[in-house]
């Protein structure tokens, strides 16, 4: 596919360029500025036709899942072709969002340029009205494609609805007996908003990610070819890396959870089978093998943090790319071939290129309460939609338990990991149907022992219809925080291994956040994985883990990263009182 592609994109554009009247752009002989453009724009290509028309070959389970994978989103994508205006007006404003952000850099350089050379009132204001136009620009187009894809996931789930619906309604009765009430009732009310969004998630990333990164080196390539090359090196030797480690660090887990199991076992024979230990004498032979078991299990997380320390390390790979990066930037601006704003131009699209949630080690301790915290923009919300599987990582694996999301049932997974959004939506039925969506077979004491521990139990006791108040009516008679401990107790009567609460308290004033807080002081026997922008919702965290441009920047207690004076202490006043 590579090869083709490769082939074919360069021809048809400089047959295109041609046909244009503009003349050929690379000429005869194409410099590496071209070729390199041109082998980016082939492998882009050659993935995205790898994404839409897969092949049908593969042997490998993982691969297979991977093949079905694709093919079911192709799928889905079909169901939106009724409403390819909304998504076209949504990705076509996605495009000019990318496009404007991607000219500020570019902008930024000629004021750098311009200020320090020779001042010209008129170069200077051109330039700065061109990076405010760009910035205009940007933020119009990100919320008219926000608007337009959720216009389009709205009509989408709709039309997906009222077909399934309808076709459940054509079922005969046996099949109503075969299949639980609640599954039925799960598919039609969460599966339907899922799929909607996951395709409109991952065409909106995929969309972004091509544009931003063909602009990108187009403007590094036109502002030194030489300079590009080595920032792109790192990359083929950084992905290299990441699959060797990640294909150990999977071998090594295996083989780790398989010795830890063994030695349960041992325990578990020697306990039981006392009698029979003691009899035959055999109480050294036992604590001599748990023992070898105990070492064997001891040597493999040996090997596991030698190997993770040798990652970390030669992961900094990066950092003598751009130690370099500016080695070979101040000789080019002493030989006169960049400028200072060339170069501060490219250290700015060399940032932008790479961002994402990468080399992010992150591990939630059991019934302990983890804190993400950093500024908008910085992969928070990322975090929870790769926990939700409305992404696939890349690279790197996400675990539960020890074993791979992926490797999960989606009903089951969504059982295990619950999320609790800023905003939760209440349905108009009542409280105790709220709290039992989706789980029709669950009883009036599980619904109160969730309510007790959100800290919902009294007010709920206290409306005149206790439980069965419904929300319709009584909806607008609940204030924020009341509204986000009902949704708190829907998700802890699934009680899930992991509970995710993205920006509760944001839109909560003091006394309201101090209810929602007492609600998760009584969740402390969980796993708890909280985003936030309040100090007091964080502070007692068992651990904090500041997350700055994707990766992991600093991690501790409150008291511990204070102490550091880091990156938690500098922005603490920017972190805890921005908006979500």
């Amino acid at each position: 596919r590579l090869a083709a592609v490769h082939g074919a994109l360069p021809a048809v554009f400089e047959s295109g360029s041609w046909a244009c009247r503009e003349g050929t752009r690379c000429g005869l002989q194409a410099d590496a500025r071209c070729w390199l453009m041109g082998a980016g724009a082939s492998l882009a290509a050659a993935r995205f036709w790898e994404l839409t028309v897969p092949d049908g070959d593969d042997g490998d389970g993982d691969e297979q899942q991977k093949l079905e994978s694709r093919k079911l989103f192709v799928r889905v994508l079909g169901l939106y072709r009724p409403f390819y205006r909304l998504l076209a007006g949504g990705f076509l404003f996605l495009a000019s969002a990318v496009a404007c952000e991607t000219f500020i850099p570019h902008y930024t350089g000629r004021v750098i340029d311009i200020l320090s050379q020779d001042y010209q009132q008129s170069q200077f204001t051109s330039a700065v009205l061109w990076m405010g136009l760009f910035s205009l620009g940007s933020s119009v187009s990100a919320g008219c494609r926000g608007g337009f894809l959720l216009c389009a996931i709205s009509a989408f789930t709709r039309r997906i609805k009222h077909q399934l619906f309808a076709a459940l309604t054509k079922q005969e009765a046996g099949f109503f007996e075969s299949v639980k009430t609640g599954q039925l009732t799960s598919r039609l009310s969460e599966d339907t908003v899922l799929m909607a969004r996951t395709v409109c998630l991952n065409a909106n990333v995929m969309l972004r990610t091509f544009i931003q990164t063909v602009g990108t080196i187009y403007f590094m390539m036109s502002l030194s070819w030489k300079l590009t090359c080595l920032v792109l090196m790192e990359t083929p030797l950084t992905a290299a890396l990441q699959r060797v480690y990640s294909a150990y660090d999977l071998r090594l887990s295996l083989v780790l959870q398989n010795s830890m199991a063994e030695a349960s076992e041992a325990v578990t024979e020697a306990v039981s089978g006392i009698r029979v230990v003691q009899s035959f004498n055999a109480g050294k032979h036992e604590a001599r093998r748990y023992g070898n078991l105990l070492m064997k299990i001891n040597t493999l997380k040996i090997r596991q943090g030698a190997a993770t320390a040798v990652y970390g390390l030669a992961r900094r790979i990066g950092l003598a790319m751009q130690v370099l990066m500016l080695y070979y930037g101040r000789q080019f601006i002493q030989d006169g071939q960049m400028t200072t704003g060339s170069l501060v131009s490219f250290i700015l699209y060399q940032s932008q290129l790479g961002l994402g949630i990468m080399d992010f080690c992150l591990e939630l301790r059991p019934g302990q309460m983890t804190a993400l915290v950093g500024a908008s923009g910085e992969g928070k919300s990322t975090c929870v939609s790769l926990l939700q599987r409305l992404y696939e990582p890349q690279q790197g694996q996400i675990r539960l338990d020890g074993r791979p999301l992926s490797s999960y049932e989606h009903r089951f997974l969504h059982d295990q990991i619950a999320v609790v959004n800023q905003d939760p939506v209440l349905f108009s039925t009542s409280i105790r149907d709220n709290i039992a969506y989706g789980r029709p077979d669950c009883s009036l004491e599980q619904v109160q022992e969730a309510a007790r521990q959100a800290n919902a139990h009294d007010f709920i006791s206290n409306l005149e219809n206790g439980y069965q108040t419904e929300l319709g009516e009584a909806d607008s008679l609940l204030s924020k925080s009341e509204r986000q401990r009902i949704a708190i107790a829907r998700a802890l009567v699934r009680r899930p291994l992991v509970l995710v609460l993205d920006e509760v308290t944001s839109s909560l004033d003091a006394h309201a956040e101090n209810q929602v807080q007492q609600a998760l002081a009584a969740c402390s026997s969980r796993t708890l994985l909280v985003i936030a922008h309040r100090l007091r919702t964080i502070e007692g965290a068992d651990q904090i883990v500041v997350v700055s441009r994707g990766g992991v920047a600093e991690q501790g207690t409150h008291q511990q990263l204070m102490g550091r004076r880091g990156l938690y202490y500098r922005q603490r006043e920017r972190l805890f009182t921005a908006p979500a």
